[in-house]
């Protein structure tokens, strides 16, 4: 599902990853096109998937959950789906991937302490379908979640704006 991201798209998503809590005409005033291009085009990328949520970043830590893990899972041929939908049922589960390699699926786990981080991963233990698990607990943040320098990147690369309106005129 790769979409074409020109060089202006990628001004757009760079202000929209700094700037959220500003307006599509701010934006707009901020690049000096019209604000119908920018709605135009920011419509367009949410349309193709490259924007795929607003809102806020939360902080598990912050809300009481500082302890972070990586749980591999094992499972039962034939299993996958009903293993993943128990999962989205625990609160702790923030994210789970199927992979390739050692073990099925990849989920990140958050808790409040060791011993609520035992319990958790004897919940994922119980489910049915599970054949086992490994924990891996991180010890510090190195590189924040980020799509930033991926958007600088394609834009570096992106062709030039396509068929673009010439800048307005400011009064």
């Amino acid at each position: 599902m790769a979409t074409a991201v020109d060089a202006l798209d990628a001004k757009i998503l760079r202000l929209l990853l700094e700037q959220p809590r500003t307006s599509v005409r701010e934006y707009a005033r901020m690049l000096g096109v019209a604000r119908g291009t920018v709605q135009a085009r920011l419509d367009r990328l949410e349309r193709d998937g490259v924007i795929t949520a607003y809102g806020p970043s939360l902080s598990p830590a912050a809300l009481g959950h500082p302890v972070l893990a990586f749980v591999h899972i094992e499972v039962t041929q034939g299993h996958l789906d009903e293993v993943g939908d128990a999962l989205a049922a625990l609160p702790e589960i923030i994210e789970a991937f199927s992979i390739t390699g050692g073990g099925d699926l990849f989920t990140r786990v958050v808790a409040r302490d060791n011993a609520h981080l035992e319990d958790v991963v004897q919940q994922l233990i119980r489910m049915p379908g599970v054949v086992r698990t490994r924990t891996e607990m991180a010890l510090r943040e190195r590189v924040r979640y980020r799509t930033l320098p991926l958007v600088e990147a394609v834009g570096r690369s992106a062709p030039a704006a396509r068929a673009q309106e010439p800048p307005r005129r400011q009064p």
